[in-house]
């Protein structure tokens, strides 16, 4: 028998969820065969057999954590499923017939064990419920199920547990009362008005870094307003040419993190990381920039955008994202990063403060572009123009209030003078 474990992931994680099977008992499967998916805190990883033959047993069920090494499943070789079948049709007969093989013997208790042994072998239960069971001393042919295909889980097993010790802990005080109401021991759990849902591994772990950047930096805010006036007349104006000369649209973003660039040369503070009592300059410019998926916020790393075109920038956040929305990134596209750029603008977000990546110490948010009327000129002229806020948050034990809010007067002034913005880039 082979058992197939759960791989060595990379050096920071150590643990996972199982998020399906892909096979299932009795099926071969070839050598690269992927078996399962893993659900890790940063992507999702296949599970492959590193042998051929038939899937004997799975030892954990699908939202199952398991950690590396963990036996997560057994194989046997080509035949071994059939032959078990065989043995089992064998012995099956045996426990049937066991009743008639003396008839005499009306108060035997034989063939009630028997019967109960036959029953308790069609009950079907994942592998995790049936250790569960024999942890708790409980018989399976006696847990009620809310599956509706018949298969008793996990929690049907605790469910069970529950019930059956609650009459023992209310017997000393009512002693009468108790058998009467054995469903009194989770009310909430029963309540049609309440869905309980497991947190996905990966939410569990945005919900972790959000509380522990709230807790271990000095973050603030701070806003400005951009008027995004010149950089759509550019936009218009040669959008047309740039998607046929680069085969991808312009957009937004390859002029934030254009102006981010030139920001952070001017503040390399905004670029940098806390270890300990020393701080890490970066001389290298790793852009992350968020990306909303069904399963959560995820921040693939734009590497050396400081020297990617617009061209290189646009490709790159494209090819990016669409592996967010797949789920197909990689450990390596998520590393790293020295700053981050989110756009809640793309949700209808007007105004917002963002928070750290931590252990980056800044994070620009992007917002929606609202035409709003604003004073143009010293001749106090109002005209309607296409105004964005933004918004710096920044760790305030290495950046000072002054050299944020320049940070951000910087970027808006490149974004309002493109030129500016070429010569930088």
């Amino acid at each position: 028998m082979i058992e197939i474990k759960v791989p060595e992931l990379a050096e920071s994680i150590t643990e996972g969820t199982i998020a399906e099977w892909t096979v299932k008992t009795g099926d071969a499967i070839e050598k690269g065969e992927t078996i399962a998916e893993l659900e890790t805190d940063k992507v999702n990883v296949e599970i492959k057999s590193d042998f051929s033959g038939v899937i004997q047993e799975l030892l954990a069920e699908p939202g199952d954590n398991v950690v590396v090494g963990q036996v997560i499943a057994k194989l046997g070789e080509e035949g071994a499923s059939a032959a078990s079948d065989a043995a089992t049709k064998e012995e099956t007969p045996k426990a049937e017939e066991a009743p008639k093989a003396e008839p005499a013997k009306e108060a035997a208790p034989a063939p009630v064990s028997e019967e109960k042994k036959v029953s308790k072998s069609r009950t079907v239960a994942s592998p995790a419920a049936r250790k569960k069971a024999r942890e708790l001393g409980i018989d399976l042919d006696e847990v009620s199920f809310r599956d509706p295909m018949g298969r008793v889980r996990v929690e049907d097993v605790e469910a069970h547990s529950q019930a059956k010790n609650a009459p023992k802990a209310e017997a000393p005080s009512k002693p009468a009362a108790a058998p009467s109401k054995p469903a009194a021991a989770a009310p909430v759990q029963d309540d049609a008005r309440v869905e309980r849902i497991k947190m996905s591994r990966r939410r569990q772990t945005i919900a972790k870094r959000l509380v522990e950047a709230q807790h271990t930096a000095a973050m603030l805010t701070t806003f400005n307003e951009v008027d995004m006036t010149a950089v759509m007349d550019v936009r218009n104006r040669r959008k047309d040419a740039f998607f046929k000369k680069n085969g991808v649209k312009l957009g937004f973003m390859s002029f934030f993190t254009k102006a981010v660039i030139g920001a952070l040369k001017s503040f390399p503070l905004l670029n940098a990381e806390i270890q300990g009592d020393e701080i890490l300059l970066k001389k290298f410019y790793d852009i992350g920039v968020a990306v909303s998926t069904e399963e959560g916020l995820v921040v693939p790393v734009v590497r050396d955008a400081d020297k990617l075109s617009f061209a290189g920038i646009e490709k790159e956040i494209g090819d990016l994202g669409k592996k967010a929305r797949d789920n197909s990134l990689g450990l390596k596209d998520l590393q790293g990063g020295t700053f981050t750029i989110t756009n809640g603008g793309i949700f209808g977000s007007l105004y917002s403060t963002p928070i750290l990546n931590t252990p980056q110490v800044g994070i620009l948010g992007m917002h929606t572009i609202q035409r709003r009327p604003v004073v143009v000129d010293d001749n106090d002229t109002v005209e309607v123009r296409p105004m964005m806020y933004i918004a710096l948050s920044y760790d305030h034990r290495i950046v000072d209030g002054k050299d944020a809010v320049q940070f951000l007067v910087r970027v808006k002034q490149l974004l309002e003078d493109p030129e500016d913005l070429l010569l930088e880039g």
